[in-house]
């Protein structure tokens, strides 16, 4: 089935959580399941990455012509970083018996890469250029071992996505307020309702 890489699927706030949340309710294992069981998909994740994850990316974008051959690295990257800060989020603070598998993955990713990255301004290197989507997926998870970044990492209490809270007060709840949030809401609204139709009856 073909996936619509919409907005929301993007609400990571950063290229690497976005990668991670394409596995759907991690928490729910009767009712998980994962965007990239076809690997074409990955493909069509990458292009719309481009757009979305623009910025992060300094405007570079982001390659995935033979999407079956990165998949084990991609889902490498991917499970690494799920498991290392859905940790860090629980816990607060890295587990450091998580870090050498972490680290194994991303080299994975950057192996045999030849673009240059890191230059002040332009972490993903020359814009010009596209750059192979298994090596900025690495470049954006190693990006968020910064101490600043993991204080502001948080779990959907909806879906169980990784998102990064920007707010100004740190106080943001939901990955989505527009999805998750409203769903919550309507929840909520629903239960009150039933709740007072049974007094109501009693």
């Amino acid at each position: 089935m073909t996936v619509s890489w919409t907005p929301h699927r993007f609400t990571g706030g950063i290229l690497a959580l976005d990668t991670a949340n394409t596995v759907v309710l991690r928490n729910d294992p009767e009712k998980t399941f994962d965007r990239f069981d076809d690997p074409a998909e990955i493909a069509r994740f990458a292009e719309a990455a481009s757009g979305f994850r623009a910025a992060e990316l300094g405007g570079r974008r982001l390659e995935a012509p033979e999407p079956r051959t990165i998949a084990p690295v991609v889902l490498s990257i991917r499970e690494a970083t799920d498991r290392l800060f859905r940790h860090a989020i629980a816990k607060g603070a890295i587990a450091a018996g998580h870090l050498p598998d972490f680290l194994m993955a991303c080299a994975g990713g950057l192996s045999g890469s030849s673009t240059e990255i890191g230059a002040p301004g332009r972490p993903f290197g020359d814009p010009a250029t596209p750059i192979a989507f298994e090596a900025a997926l690495a470049v954006s998870a190693l990006s968020l071992l910064r101490d600043d970044t993991v204080a502001r990492l948080r779990i959907c209490p909806n879906c169980s996505w990784l998102f990064i809270d920007r707010s100004r007060n740190s106080s943001r709840l939901w990955c989505d307020m527009a999805v998750c949030g409203n769903r919550q809401k309507a929840n909520r609204y629903y239960r009150r309702r039933t709740a007072a139709r049974e007094i109501t009856n009693a």
